[in-house]
């Protein structure tokens, strides 16, 4: 996989993409957005293996993330600033119809830049609850001491690791280290930032905007997850939901591209099989 980066509003964002060396030229392009002190690298699971040569693939570095440059304005650190750099992505590399897919922070995003992105073919979301406002949050969630952390500047080795096993199902095998890295690598400002602009209700209403969507959405959900309630997911109506139901995947917590990228690959092939029987976006 190669390593570029792009000019988005003057700020230097790296991403990640795969050849896909076996892409059909009507597949759409798959555009991965990672969670909150992650990077692009979480996905390489995904695209250095069978489906990165089936599908043409994005990751992009958040601002402060991975190799991108940390924020110009502060400002960028909030769920308005990651949208429009998102939006701007996908305009500057010419993807006509991406498919989106978010991953916790990643989930949220996709959801803020839905309606700047009339052209997506479809959206991928899992550990992102739809909220209407900060009040929402603490029922969409489940009460975890290491959520703090993810809002907070300074970031302990002994918090990350706290962090990073929050992500995975309890008694997981899976190697937190990279989710470690990440964590302590990223731009602290990145999260004082996000958490003060979402505690301030700095964000679209989510379920409003899931509401109006004419693309399908697929909300995939851990059997494992430590920090999404799956009993507020269902609570939801959702009209355009893939399948009409929530994805839960066994022996996964909140990072099934990880726990189970063959798995969670599998979902994401026949999601985008599905798209492909229905009429591309502003089409009849």
């Amino acid at each position: 996989m190669s390593q570029p980066s792009v000019k988005i509003n003057e700020q230097r964002i790296a991403y990640l993409e795969s050849p896909a060396d076996r892409s059909d030229a009507d597949d759409p392009t798959v555009v991965f957005v990672h969670g909150n002190s992650s990077s692009a690298k979480t996905w390489r699971p995904l695209m250095a293996d069978e489906f990165g040569r089936r599908f043409r693939c994005i990751a992009l570095d958040l601002p402060g993330h991975g190799q991108s440059e940390p924020a110009r304005d502060p400002a960028d650190y909030s769920l308005p600033g990651y949208a429009t750099l998102l939006t701007g992505l996908v305009h500057e590399l010419g993807i006509a119809h991406p498919v989106i897919v978010g991953w916790s922070l990643g989930g949220q995003i996709a959801m803020e830049a839905a309606p700047q992105l009339p052209n997506a073919k479809g959206f991928v979301i899992f550990g992102a609850p739809p909220v209407t406002s900060p009040e929402q949050i603490g029922e969409a969630f489940l009460p975890n001491p290491a959520m703090g952390a993810l809002f907070t500047e300074h970031v302990s080795e002994s918090e990350a690791k706290l962090v990073a096993e929050s992500f995975i199902a309890p008694g997981s095998s899976l190697d937190t280290g990279e989710f470690v890295a990440d964590i302590l690598a990223t731009d602290g400002a990145a999260r004082a930032g996000l958490g003060a602009s979402v505690g301030a209700g700095r964000f679209a209403d989510e379920i409003a905007v899931i509401s109006a969507l004419r693309q399908p959405l697929a909300i995939v959900h851990g059997a494992g997850e430590q920090l999404v309630s799956v009993d507020y997911l269902r609570k939801l109506t959702i009209p355009t939901l893939w399948r009409g139901e929530i994805q839960v995947l066994a022996g996964v917590g909140h990072a099934p591209h990880q726990e189970a990228p063959q798995q969670f690959a599998a979902l994401l092939s026949e999601f985008i099989g599905d798209l492909a029987e229905a009429p591309l976006p502003g089409m009849p």
